[in-house]
């Protein structure tokens, strides 16, 4: 089994790169949110890899993280969804947008993806819910958000927090979940801001989601 590899990138296409290592050209599917972190052509890279066997036949999937490796194959423990629908639900969402509306029962996020009805999204939530753990993605999406003296969302850490009423604020107005998160977590936040400053903020950044 190929884990990773680690190498030249050499070309980059529509939904699949080509990396060199030791004189060979490995062509790795990879979602559209893998190709818009790689780095120039040329320069070096290591994909973390899935060997994936089906009837139509056999091809490697990258992913930047192991952690996102991880997620693609949870994806495909979900009845009706095989690789090519997996790579499609992380071509539309980043890997740690997918795990907060997993966690937070955000179907209607995930059935934005192309391909993927409402009842595959419901199946999605209801079949990995129970196999992530909702404190560790709340604390990676804080890690994520927090460059730039940033703070972000962590709904389950920072329940009474004022980036917590911001996104229950914003629900009641009728965003869903993973989009006010999304929208709070841009949000520059120090000590002294309040509630609705933090809310009119997110408001903003949500006319650019």
């Amino acid at each position: 089994m190929i884990s990773f590899i680690h190498g030249e990138l050499a070309e980059i296409q529509e939904g699949m790169i080509v990396v060199e290592a030791s004189g060979v050209g490995y062509g790795i599917r990879v979602p559209a949110t893998v190709i818009g972190s790689l780095p120039s052509i040329g320069e070096e890279v290591k994909i973390y890899t899935y060997f994936s066997v089906t009837q139509n036949g056999v091809e490697l999937c990258g992913f930047s993280t192991p952690e996102d490796r991880e997620m693609f194959t949870m994806l495909l423990t979900v009845s009706g969804v095989g690789p090519k629908g997996a790579l499609g639900i992380l071509s539309a969402m980043s890997p740690d947008d997918l795990r907060m509306a997993i966690v937070t029962g955000d179907s209607k996020a995930i059935s934005r993806a192309p391909g993927v009805g409402s009842k595959t999204a419901q199946r999605i939530v209801i079949d990995l819910k129970d196999k992530l753990d909702a404190t560790e993605v709340f604390s990676s999406a804080m890690d994520h958000g927090s460059s730039g003296g940033g703070t972000a969302l962590s709904g389950a850490v920072m329940a009474h927090s004022a980036q917590r009423e911001a996104v229950e604020a914003l629900v009641a107005l009728g965003y869903s979940e993973t989009e006010a998160s999304r929208a709070v977590k841009k949000v520059e936040i120090n000590g002294d801001m309040t509630v609705d400053q933090i809310l009119k903020l997110a408001l903003k950044n949500l006319s650019f989601l």
